[in-house]
């Protein structure tokens, strides 16, 4: 078995062209480019037990010979693939079971009888072994593409995989073929764009998570993994908010950056880092930019569609929805050029290379010490919060929903550290008294929205929409008092 470390980008097929006749990757490959036709079939049983596994097995056509590869397992983070692979090749075009035996491959139990094609890839790939700053990289630049069935999906990306040296040297490279074409980084690997095509199916919403942590890990080690979760968290969902099929993505997208901003917080509190800290500055200013978007979507869905299904005859609210309608399409417009940005794909490039640097968090402590000062200045940060607090005082509550929010990111990034049950508990009580406050503030969102929109042909639908707000905010307020007074009797789940 071996592991194979990759960096995938997405690359449209005129700039393919020109980044190969480019002098600055003639200058770095040693040796003559040379090119293979690949033909790749992918199997799994019908019931897909190799992809619920997250296992691709197939059979690779080069030149004459045929090579089946098993790989599964591994992660990925800011566009580097880490796989386990069992690669052998076998005689002809049978998968040989004995041979993957052999060198170590396991498939899951009872899939081997039932296995058949499902998807294949065909692709021209022009490979040349380049020296990059000590690290020696294999870089692949494939055209073709992807087919099940009638369907087909394009191929066109490069690849870089580390034969030698340091993975950040990947990022290092990539930053700076960037700067001859733009890339995107790929998160998906042609593997799973195949499984689409046979599924006939769309990107799923991605809600996230993180990993088990331990205690005897160090406090580097466990941000390193807290930060590849959250990139993969938001880099999950950017194919489904490109496409704007569910507003969804753009929502949990928004959450894996605010968990972003949390542990890179955190981090710096740690021990100061100039580029953490401008990493930090930047996911600051793509939440913002998302933020704006997030508002209009959630004034449009909670507040103007139930208005409008109780009036659904009213011109006026029918006119306000149109230009909610429009204003939305511009702030959504405005997510997908930052996202398709050269600087949102040197972030993540940034990211990875950071990552695998030497400058990660530094702490002298263990890492249930770290985690305790950092949770209960979390809780002292809501409590403070708290007693600011006056009524009817906009800004304080959403200052305080802020501090519940960045300590139920906390815990929920540390739960495997602390007592499953108790944490549970904390964690429920924390999200409604964090779901209590996100009402307020989608209220006071939908006022301020409200009166960007106000005119006076349109000042008695505003002021029906105000109405319609103010309707429950009674109700609110004792479900706030219910809330905090449930928050206040809780005992740490973390000591």
């Amino acid at each position: 078995m071996s592991i194979e470390t990759e960096l995938k980008l997405h690359i449209s097929p005129e700039h393919l062209q020109r980044l190969k006749r480019h002098p600055f990757l003639r200058s770095l490959t040693s040796g003559r480019a040379r090119t293979q036709k690949l033909t790749s079939i992918y199997y799994d049983t019908p019931d897909l037990a190799l992809r619920r596994h997250a296992m691709a097995l197939r059979l690779r056509n080069v030149g004459k010979q045929w090579i089946q590869t098993l790989k599964g397992g591994g992660q990925v983070s800011a566009g580097l693939h880490q796989r386990n692979e069992w690669e052998a090749p076998v005689p002809s075009e049978q998968l040989d079971f004995d041979v993957l035996k052999d060198c170590g491959g396991t498939l899951p139990h009872g899939a081997r009888h039932r296995l058949r094609p499902v998807f294949i890839t065909d692709f021209s790939r022009n490979i040349r072994l380049v020296e990059y700053k000590g690290a020696q990289i294999e870089l692949c630049m494939d055209s073709g593409e992807i087919r099940a069935g009638h369907q087909s999906y394009p191929i066109s990306e490069v690849e870089l995989e580390l034969k030698s040296g340091q993975p950040r040297q990947l990022f290092k490279l990539a930053m700076a073929l960037l700067d001859i074409v733009p890339m995107r980084v790929e998160h998906t690997s042609k593997a799973e764009y195949g499984y689409r095509l046979f599924t006939v199916s769309k990107p799923s919403v991605m809600k996230g998570g993180f990993s088990p942590l331990h205690k005897g890990q160090s406090v580097s080690d466990a941000m390193r993994s807290l930060i590849a979760d959250c990139l993969s968290h938001v880099q999950s969902n950017v194919p489904g908010v490109l496409l704007r099929s569910d507003a969804e993505y753009l929502h949990q997208m928004r959450v894996g950056l605010r968990r972003l901003r949390v542990v890179l917080t955190i981090a710096l509190h740690s021990r100061p880092d100039v580029e953490l800290a401008s990493l930090r500055e930047q996911v600051s200013e793509l939440c913002v930019v998302l933020g704006r978007s997030r508002e209009w979507d959630v004034f449009v869905i909670q507040t103007l569609q139930p208005i409008s299904a109780r009036f659904p005859e009213h011109e006026g609210l029918q006119e306000i929805t149109r230009a909610c309608e429009r204003a939305r399409k511009k702030q959504h417009a405005g997510v997908e050029d930052e996202l398709g940005s050269v600087d949102f794909q040197r972030m993540l490039l940034r990211f990875g290379a950071w990552m695998h640097s030497e400058r990660l968090v530094v702490s002298p402590t263990s890492l249930k010490l770290f985690v305790s000062k950092s949770l209960k200045k979390r809780v002292k940060d809501v409590v403070n919060c708290r007693m600011a607090l006056q009524t009817g005082d906009v800004d304080r509550l959403h200052r305080l929903r802020i501090a519940c929010k960045k300590l139920r990111y906390c815990i929920e990034m540390f739960d495997s550290l602390f007592d499953r049950e108790k944490s549970k508990t904390y964690l429920g009580v924390l999200a409604d008294l964090q779901d209590v406050l996100g009402r307020f503030n989608d209220h006071a969102v939908a006022h301020r929205l409200a009166d960007t929109l106000d005119s006076k042909v349109r000042h008695e639908v505003i002021a029906l929409i105000h109405e319609y707000l103010e309707q429950d905010v009674e109700e609110l307020d004792a479900e706030f008092s219910s809330a905090w007074e449930r928050f206040a009797k809780l005992k740490t789940c973390w000591e």
